[in-house]
């Protein structure tokens, strides 16, 4: 038996979040000079990358992606320090505050056409951050292999549990689904991104804000208690 019952309602959502994430990264990586705002691992070996002298490479944006991320990721641990696993109202508000802060990136690129310089850092750092409290509140959720921005370990143990045979046909659905939320949000975002940055922003921070609002809808059900009635 799932030991977190209303974990059924948020594997969705937090595919969907998968999904806006590879939007957001791809979007980044291809008009914010290769910076991913939400894959870590990334900006680390590009940063290594830049500060080894590659040509080309840069190190500025990775390294205030990367500041910015552990402080988004700093403010869920701390707004969750009293609370358990699952989703409370701290949860909806968290998950909508990435909304808003990806939309404050997208009317900054609109503002400043197209982002260069500190401009650049500017927007890299909201997403960064926006980015860092996304995956710390998913994380809080305690869903298996749903992090929203992570598929490293989710293909390791794809693979390891596999050859095995310690996991079931759940576990496999769970983790390819989150593979190819990431990719297919890539994808989006490569597409997307055609209308100008400003536009394609503005698709993962109205995913975002409408992932917390049905979130927060699950969340209120499951306070309910059950009725039950008498014969």
């Amino acid at each position: 038996m799932d030991p977190h019952p209303v974990h059924r309602h948020y594997r969705v959502l937090l595919l969907v979040l998968t999904f806006s994430t590879g939007i957001i990264d791809g979007i980044c990586y291809l008009a914010l000079d290769q910076v991913f705002t939400a894959n870590m691992t990334g900006n680390v070996l590009i940063l290594g990358m830049g500060l080894a002298g590659g040509q080309d490479v840069p190190t500025a944006g990775p390294l205030v992606a990367l500041v910015a991320y552990v402080g988004g990721a700093g403010i869920a641990g701390y707004a969750f320090r009293n609370h358990p696993a699952g989703w409370h109202r701290t949860t909806t508000g968290l998950f909508a505050g990435v909304g808003v802060g990806v939309l404050a990136a997208s009317v900054a690129a609109a503002l400043v056409g197209e982002p260069r310089g500190w401009h650049l850092l500017v927007i890299v750092a909201v997403l960064g951050l926006s980015m860092g409290t996304q995956a710390a509140t998913a994380r809080h959720l305690s869903v298996k292999d749903l992090t929203t921005t992570v598929v490293t370990s989710t293909l390791t143990g794809l693979a390891a549990d596999y050859f095995q045979g310690s996991q079931g046909r759940e576990a496999w659905v769970r983790r390819v689904s989150a593979v190819l939320a990431l990719g297919a949000g890539a994808a989006t975002g490569a597409l997307v991104l055609r209308a100008g940055l400003e536009v394609a922003l503005v698709v993962p921070g109205v995913i975002a804000l409408g992932t917390a609002l049905v979130g927060e809808r699950y969340r209120r059900q499951d306070a309910v208690p059950a009725v039950t009635t008498r014969p």
